[in-house]
Order: structure tokens, then sequence, then C-alpha cells
């Protein structure tokens, strides 16, 4: 079928669309009452539809008589570990860790909270907490204890799952010191907490309270799948806010496992067998949706993968891994895709590996700058797909479906709306624009499977976080235009775009335009204040290893690199050379605290931040240099 084909269905028959895509899994129950609303007019999917999300992910492959297929692959190039699963074996320990689950008292609708490394357990501790029928809320690994804390306060979890440590290239992270103050700080006090103990650092356990997982595992019974309706919650996962509560968004079970199942073979062109990897970490949204469900609901095989793109032990890395399992498909943020091109500018490592069964490389998490693509394209001779979604959707909102009908790549956007997502840009007013008008992106109602249904506890906040700016659509918080071929462009948050002189910029246009500079490894364009434009752009740029320039030299080039593509409307003039740029752990640079510290105002720096030590050394360049006073 046609990508138009199928979008036009999705969008006119959106109940005989989905139902048909449910029928492809293996449901205990049928649904039939495939959308509905609840008394808060909120949308649900497959509602009296009755499953388990792990036993379709785990025994119905056993059941069909792959069990000897490997359903996971782990390397740690930082332990120097490598493990392997198959299917039947994954079942097993999936049940037996349920079983312990259920013998500290877990039923159908506890929450137990999940912060662990990227090791196997993590991803057993998902399943088996989902075979149970209970909500998981994985918090990543290492997270600082009062952000930890206000999760424990907002899930109260029965039970909370951790390791003894995280294993960082030049450090080891304990966590039960982290988890312990957590506990200390919340009101919430889980009844219990399974250690897992790593070598590396092991933990002392309180009595009464806290059970080493090997002990508990050993004497531990199989446990059966719980069925739960398909309304019921799979998981909660936390958005990270940088000021008041973070919100905790909810995915349903029956929703979540046929949108992952559909967006396999969509939108990655992946099967039965298959080997899909997403470098990424369980604690993100990425990790839920494809490292752990999507592909093992598709009955792939996944590689969780404890180690980073470089220094693990080179820029290399990643190009290993596609070689030794025959990675068919690689998905992972820009940010990966940067700290590789800003290691390797020559692309030497591609040479090194065979990445013949490599089919494509996809990226999202923040918009995949076109410097960056054309490089990854150039140095793998591979398709770079950039897709759009968000921690709320779970899966991609825009894509270039290889499963369907792959189109010519536009650099600089995510392609064409998903099957399901009716993708608009509006005006202020809620009025929808025409095509190549800048506008905000809105979603319109109801949204398709997988895409939250509230945040927990609170279906107000939810309506007022995303429903309330314009009625009967979702606001994404990200600004972009459509162009006259459909393709979306998503320039950014909203709160990204410039505004000089009256004419609205986005920074992620301009961010194109220097991080194409042949010097420039990453970049940042924020907005600095200005008493006659209103706002006026400054770049922060980071070099490629091994490049040394004058600071004053490569401004004026960039200058005029802006005028040469945006115009003098731009009104860019300032550049400043960083060592680095803050991030969160998934690689989303922080514009707004940037933007927020270069004007002088109090910022808030996400508990997600990689380093918080990055943002005052900017801070005190920039002082420094008389930007800040």
């Amino acid at each position: 079928m046609s990508y138009k084909a199928e979008y036009e269905r999705s969008m006119n028959d959106p109940e005989g669309f989905w139902k048909e895509k449910a029928a492809a899994l293996k449901w205990f129950k049928n649904p039939e009452n495939i959308l509905s609303q609840d008394e808060h007019g909120i949308y649900h999917w497959f509602a009296d539809g009755e499953m388990n999300t792990a036993y379709m992910a785990l025994d119905y492959h056993v059941e069909q008589g792959r069990g000897d297929q490997l359903a996971i692959i782990y390397d740690s190039p930082v332990t120097d570990t490598k493990t392997q699963y198959t299917y039947a074996q994954l079942r097993d320990e999936v049940a037996k860790a349920a079983g312990m689950l259920k013998e500290l008292g877990v039923e159908k609708g506890d929450r137990v909270i999940i912060y662990m490394p990227m090791i196997p357990e993590a991803v057993i501790s998902m399943l088996a907490v989902a075979r149970l029928g209970a909500i998981h809320s994985v918090v990543f690994g290492g997270f600082a204890a009062p952000e930890l804390a206000v999760r424990i306060e907002d899930a109260q979890p029965k039970v909370m799952i951790s390791a003894s440590c995280g294993v960082e290239i030049k450090r080891v992270i304990e966590y039960k010191p982290l988890l312990d103050k957590a506990i200390a700080l919340s009101s919430h006090k889980p009844q219990s907490c399974i250690i897992f103990q790593r070598p590396q650092a092991t933990s002392t356990l309180i009595e009464g309270r806290d059970h080493d997982w090997n002990e508990l595992y050993a004497k531990a019974e199989p446990a059966d799948c719980v069925p739960v309706k398909g309304t019921d919650p799979l998981y909660i996962l936390y958005t990270s806010g940088t000021t008041g509560k973070p919100k905790g968004v909810v995915r349903e079970n029956g929703g979540h496992a046929v949108a992952m199942n559909y967006s396999m073979q969509a939108i990655y062109n992946v099967d039965k067998g298959d080997v899909f990897w997403a470098a990424s970490d369980v604690g993100w949204v990425v990790g839920h949706s494809y490292i752990v469900y999507a592909p093992l609901l598709r009955g792939c095989t996944t590689i969780v993968f404890e180690g980073k793109p470089i220094m693990t032990p080179d820029a290399g890395a990643f190009w290993r891994i596609c070689e030794e399992y025959k990675v068919k498909t690689l998905f992972t943020a820009p940010t990966a895709f940067r700290a590789i091109k800003k290691e390797d500018s020559e692309g030497a490592f591609f040479g090194k590996y065979d990445l013949s069964n490599l089919v494509a490389i996809f990226s999202a998490g923040e918009r995949l700058d076109p410097p960056t693509q054309e490089w990854l394209m150039e140095k793998s001779g591979k398709p770079v797909i950039d897709h759009w979604w968000q921690t709320e959707t779970g899966w991609g909102i825009t894509a270039n479906l290889q499963g369907i009908e792959p189109m010519p790549v536009k650099l600089g956007s995510s392609t064409v709306p998903t099957p399901g997502f009716n993708v608009k840009i509006l005006d202020d007013a809620g009025r929808e624009l025409s095509a190549n008008e800048q506008g905000y992106i809105a979603l319109k109602l109801p949204l398709p499977p997988s895409c939250l249904a509230t945040v927990w506890g609170d279906v107000e906040k939810f309506k007022d976080s995303y429903l309330s700016s314009f009625p009967g659509y979702y606001a994404s918080g990200d600004g972009g235009y459509i162009d006259e071929d459909g393709y979306v462009f998503v320039m950014g948050r909203v709160d990204d775009v410039i505004n000089v002189a009256g004419h609205r910029l986005s920074t992620g246009e301009m961010e194109e335009v220097v991080g194409g500079h042949p010097s420039v490894a990453e970049c940042a364009v924020v907005a600095r204040d200005d008493d006659l434009k209103g706002q006026i752009p400054m770049g922060l740029v980071v070099l490629k290893s091994g490049v040394e320039a004058d600071e004053a030299e490569l401004g004026k080039e960039l200058v005029q690199l802006i005028r040469s593509s945006i115009g003098a409307i731009a009104c860019y003039k300032d550049t400043y050379i960083v060592k680095r740029l803050p991030k969160t752990r998934s690689g989303k640079i922080l514009r707004k605290s940037m933007r927020q510290m270069v004007n002088g105002q109090p910022y808030a720096v996400p508990s997600t931040i990689d380093d918080p030590g990055i943002m005052p050394e900017i801070e005190a360049l920039l002082k420094e240099k008389g930007v800040i006073g």
C-alpha cells in the first residue's frame, strides 16, 4: 500500500484501521470497543480488549516455535561483559523475576520503581512488572536523590528495584546511597527494595526492607501472566520539568502494544529475526519503546549496550556493534552522531568495520541538524532518517516510513506525518496556516494509540498542559512548518523562536548554518535581549577535535554564512567558542537555560542535566567576555 493510501485510511477510518493493526497481536480477548471517551472527554483505545504485554512480547513467540531465537544481546564495554538471552531464556527469567515481585506482594495495578543501569536485569524487571499487570516507572540510573524522591512521592511504589551501582567510563556511581536518601526525603515509603549487587561496588542492605536480587530470585516460583484491559496502565514515565513537579506520562497497555508492533514494520521495516539497535537508555522513552517493548513485540533481537558512542573505547564503538551483531537498523540521538563526528570528522572508523548488514540509520530526540545528517550519509553510505516524536507520544509523529513507502530525504525535515497523526500548523489564535508558514505544531484529536492517556493522578494537569492551548488539539510545544509536498519541518521548541525587530526567526535554522562550518562540531544559537531589536542571536560553538580557530575570525565567517543563507535580517553578530554545551542525559541541548543565563535571568537547570558543572563554566566564560554583567 502506498503512503498516501495508508495515511488517508488512518484519517478516514481510524477505528477500522487500528482494529486491523490490533489483530496482528495475540490478545486473550480481542477488542471490539476500539475508540472510546471517558467522563473527562479523554480518548482511549481498545478498552474492552484483554491482554498482557509481556505475554505478547515473550510467551507468544516461544509458543510459535521461536524460543531459540536471540531476544537480547547485552554488550558492556565498560565492564567487558557480553551476554545473550534467547526468547525462551528471557521468558523464564522474567517469569521468575515476576515470581519474586509477587512474593513481595506486588499485584495488578501496583507501582514498582526501577532505578537501574543498562543491564539485562533492567529489561527483565520491566517485563516482570508488566507480567503481573503492575505498573512500572523507570527512573534513569544515578538520577539525583531529590528527583528520585519526587517520583517516589508521586507514583507511590510498593516495591523498588535497583542495582548497587552504575559503571561509567571513568567512574563507578553507587546507587544505593542515592536510593536511601531519596526514600528518606519522600513521605511515601516503599515496602521493599530489591538490590542487584554488581561486583564493581556492593551495597549494605537494610534489614526488613532490602532484599538481595540473587537470593530472592533463587527461591522464586515462576509467575503466570496476569490479564489486563487494553486501557490499564503499563507504565508511568516522568518528563523532566525545569520547574515544578515533573509530569508522569501514563502509557496504556493496548494502544502501546499495537502502535509499537505497527511502527517496527511501518517506520523501521524490521521483522521477526532482524537485529534492531536503539542506542539509548531504558530511563528514556526511546529505551522503553525501542530497546524493550517494540523489538520484542515484533519478534526481533534487541541490543542492550552499556557504553558510549565514543571512549568505549573510541569513536568506532557503534560500528563495531553493528558489525559484530549484524545490526539491520540503528537508532540513536543526534548528539551521539555529533560526538562521533567531533572525534572522527574524517570518518576513518567507518572503513574499519563491515556495515553491509546495516540498512538504515534513524535519529530522534532532538532535531537532526543537516550538517550532521549529510556527514553521516556521506561517511556511512546509508540512508540517514530523522523522525520526530516525544515522550508523550511514545513513537514517531512524523517519519520517513521505510516499511510502507520510502521517500526522498529532505535535509532538516522529519518527512511526513505517520499514519494516525493528524499534524497541523496553527497560529496564536488556533487558525490553520498555509504551506511554508511557521507556527505551532499541533495534533488534531483523537491522538492515535500509544500516546499518553493522562498525567498520573492528575487529569486536569493533563488537560492544562496539553489540551487547553488549542481546543480539539494536542499542543506539541514545538514550532515549525509543513512545505508544499507535505514534509514537516520541526524547528525546535516554541520558546526557541527568536524575535528580531518583529521578525520571528528560528534558532534551529541558524544552527543549521553555523553547524555547517567545517570547524564546528556542534552549536547552540540563543536569543539575547537587545534594546533596539528586541532580541538578537548569539552563537555558542564547540570545535571539532584537533581543530584550532581564532574566535574573532570564526565569528566573521559565521556572520557571512548567516547573511548569505538567512539574510542580514537575522542580525547575527557574536560567536563564542566553548569546550562543551550543556545537555540532558538524553542529548537535548539546554537552550532555554542558556538563554536565561545570557540575559541575566535566574535559570533553572533540569535534573536530567548530564554534567551540572557545564553551566557555571559557560557563565564564567561569558562574564569574562563581558556578555553577562
